[in-house]
């Protein structure tokens, strides 16, 4: 397929990207959790949007548009069945890769244990506290229920907070705090 060239929408294009890239590369992080599945969901992410381009009427829709790209995208790795057989290594080589002055969540203990709930428990935390997403958006994104969007989002919680309790009491006492 060839896209015709604009060199006015390539560079709204490049400033749509430029602005976005490090808000979809910590989001395809977060829902990863690996660097590397984060760089190339963000990859294929944008070069979808960027195929699409000229096809979209309204700008101010991109970014959902591009959230649900990378969702879906991150949905069909875990399909796939060479993924399952992948084991990741010790230690990671350097790292060039998008970085701003947030920390991606290395440093923070809760996205560590965020990283241990199941996939679909997941994408909803991170796609309802960080991206601070709706449970209708959350649902219309994952294409499940409200009612799921609610009850992993409660499951996940209390996954949390039983970890957290059972590390740092102080933890488990401030995230049982934000939710009343």
């Amino acid at each position: 397929m060839t896209v015709p060239r604009d060199s006015a929408r390539d560079a709204e294009f490049s400033a749509w990207m430029a602005a976005r890239q490090p808000a979809l590369h910590r989001t395809a992080y977060l829902i990863s959790g690996d660097h590397h599945t984060a760089e190339d969901l963000v990859a294929t992410t944008l070069s979808k949007v960027y195929l699409s381009w000229h096809k979209i009427n309204q700008r101010e829709s991109v970014d959902g548009y591009a959230r649900r790209i990378l969702v879906n995208e991150h949905n069909t790795l875990w399909r796939r069945a060479f993924k399952r057989r992948e084991v990741p290594a010790e230690r990671l080589p350097e790292h060039d890769g998008v970085s701003d002055r947030y920390d991606e969540g290395q440093q923070d203990e809760m996205w560590q244990l965020l990283q241990t709930l199941p996939r679909r428990q997941r994408a909803v935390i991170v796609l309802r506290y960080y991206e601070q997403l709706s449970e209708a958006e959350i649902a219309d994104l994952l294409s499940i229920s409200p009612g799921t969007v609610k009850s992993q989002a409660s499951r996940a919680l209390a996954t949390l907070r039983e970890r957290t309790a059972s590390a740092h009491p102080t933890h488990a006492d401030a995230l049982g705090e934000e939710e009343r």
